[in-house]
């Protein structure tokens, strides 16, 4: 009884210690999951880390940058349209300059073309407006390059993968196991992953700043309305 006792505790203490080197098998750090895929897979992550890098920095950099470049003053229109009846056009100048946002440089160029016809001051502001919005747009084009082409290296990575895997598969022979295959395996699916996630938050920071750039686009169209028909006032 005694020995049937002690064969009941050590096979219980064996099988712990079989599910403990299991678990612990199968469990795989970030790093172990990144270095498993061999050089390729390597060489695959470090541009995907490189590119998630970039597109983040173009991210906040233009979120900042056009939040700043939105920011519209009511008054502001306001106080040109007293300075332009008034014949005050040094101080519309000066008050346009004090101005940091595209709208201002849209306005100051149209101010510096007060005499001219309307058709060519039109034509001068609608010229300053369209170089604001290229400097709004600055690296947008890289972000939408990045939202597409991170998913593809991710893919590139898959194709490698299983490339190492059916490789390994015609070495072996007859001997495969999963061990010996886990290394493709693992570079086909990290990569993948990888290259989805860097190419999602790429999309969504892209179409979003689009979607503000828009809204600046209209605002800037309203002003140019707004500042020809404050020229047509004195004419009236």
């Amino acid at each position: 009884m005694f020995n049937q006792f002690l064969l009941q505790v050590s096979l219980a203490e064996s099988g712990s210690v079989v599910e403990n080197v299991v678990s612990e098998e199968k469990t795989l750090t970030v790093w172990q999951l990144i270095s498993s895929g061999g050089i390729g897979g390597g060489i695959i992550m470090l541009a995907l880390l490189l590119l998630s890098i970039l597109a983040v920095y173009i991210i906040i950099e233009r979120y900042l940058f056009i939040k700043k470049a939105s920011k519209d003053d009511a008054n502001f229109m306001n106080q040109i349209k007293d300075y332009i009846l008034d014949g005050k056009i040094d101080a519309a100048k000066s008050l346009c300059k004090q101005t940091d946002s595209p709208i201002a440089k849209m306005i100051e160029k149209g101010i510096s073309r007060i005499g001219k016809p309307l058709s060519d001051i039109g034509t001068a502001v609608e010229t300053t407006a369209k170089l604001e919005l290229n400097k709004l747009e600055k690296n947008l084009s890289v972000l939408a390059t990045i939202s597409g082409a991170a998913p593809m290296i991710g893919f590139l990575g898959t194709v490698i993968g299983m490339i190492l895997v059916f490789h390994k598969m015609a070495s072996a022979g007859g001997n495969i196991d999963v061990e010996m295959l886990s290394e493709g395996i693992y570079t086909a699916m990290v990569t993948t992953v990888a290259g989805l996630i860097v190419g999602i938050v790429a999309y969504i920071g892209y179409n979003t700043l689009v979607a503000k750039m828009e809204k600046i686009v209209f605002v800037m169209e309203a002003r140019t309305t707004e500042f020809l028909d404050i020229l047509h006032e004195p004419a009236a």
